[in-house]
């Protein structure tokens, strides 16, 4: 059977029939917030399925995701995000598949019939011949369609059509909602297992208000793309910054809003690097989250909230030493 592969991951925000007019595509459709094990789970049965079949493994996923569009549209909060889009696509492109189709999610998306969806999509867009879903899977306009619409649709058009069963462990089901919750509370040991790696972030350290370097704790700053569902002081691992190896620097690091210093602050996030001076302005780091220390808490001076930093100083020792 030829390889019809793609030598490169390939992304597309609008659909290009033609572009696999002679390379069909093996599909997984979901938000993959975060790429936790069951994301993972799904996207290498695509890939497995795909390259029995001389298919082009490809995941379809929204921007933003529908959840966030009826939030917004009925003025809510929308769900947190738990990593930039760039790192959710990294991350998928890293199981091996070959194709993301990356979708407006819009009015016109929101209006569509299950059929429509799937007429428009999969079969028009993609040239689908292998599709596979979670169980839960809700699609369509007032998420009129489910695993039984798709599966009969599918077999009313000649396409495989495999419901991909909940991923567990000790009876909890994968998700992206409970690695939130873990790390709403703190627990990023719990997220790491969900999410079968450290939770991490990445962005580009940009320039702050320089007041660390005026208390003796300079720190590189990374702002974020909106209030993440973690805060509070931890201890961490920053990859990117170049050293002999490429060995990561250990780190003492604040997600929050700086409430001592700021009032109504943007979400930011601030390392402290232990052992470790030097120019990272511009650079592109991952930080990577290894153990809570404790919760963010506004001071009543810079001289109470200075004593503080040398204890958390101090316990972000310890735990690496612990680990080490």
């Amino acid at each position: 059977m030829p390889n019809l592969l793609p030598v490169r991951p390939s992304l597309a925000r609008d659909l290009q029939p033609a572009a696999f007019a002679e390379r069909p595509t093996a599909i997984s459709i979901g938000n993959f917030d975060g790429v936790h094990r069951g994301h993972q789970a799904m996207l290498q049965v695509v890939c497995e399925a795909a390259k029995l079949r001389g298919l082009t493994p490809t995941a379809v996923t929204f921007a933003p995701a529908p959840g966030a569009y009826f939030a917004r549209l009925a003025g809510k909060t929308p769900p947190t995000k738990l990593q930039r889009l760039r790192d959710k696509l990294a991350c998928i492109w890293a199981v091996g598949i070959a194709h993301i189709q990356l979708l407006r999610f819009n009015a016109s998306m929101a209006a569509m019939l299950p059929d429509e969806f799937c007429d428009l999509v999969l079969r028009n867009g993609l040239n689908a011949k292998w599709v596979i879903v979670g169980n839960d899977f809700r699609y369509g306009k007032g998420r009129a369609g489910d695993v039984k619409t798709l599966h009969a649709w599918c077999a009313a058009h000649g396409i495989e059509c495999y419901v991909m069963p909940a991923v567990t462990a000790k009876d909890v089901r994968f998700s992206s909602t409970i690695v939130r919750d873990a790390l709403r509370d703190g627990d990023v040991v719990t997220a790491a297992a969900i999410l079968g790696r450290p939770y991490r972030i990445s962005g580009k350290v940009a320039h702050g208000d320089k007041l660390g370097r005026t208390i003796g704790f300079p720190t590189i700053n990374v702002p974020l793309w909106a209030p993440l569902p973690l805060s509070g002081i931890f201890a961490v691992r920053v990859h990117g910054i170049d050293i002999a190896g490429g060995l990561p620097v250990m780190g003492a690091a604040n997600v929050g809003v700086r409430p001592t210093v700021k009032t109504h602050g943007a979400p930011l996030l601030e390392v402290y690097l232990l052992d470790f001076q030097g120019d990272l302005y511009g650079r592109r780091i991952v930080v990577e989250f290894v153990a809570r220390i404790r919760a963010e808490e506004k001071f009543d001076s810079l001289e109470i909230m200075t004593e503080q930093m040398h204890h958390d100083i101090s316990a972000v020792r310890s735990v690496f030493s612990e680990t080490a």
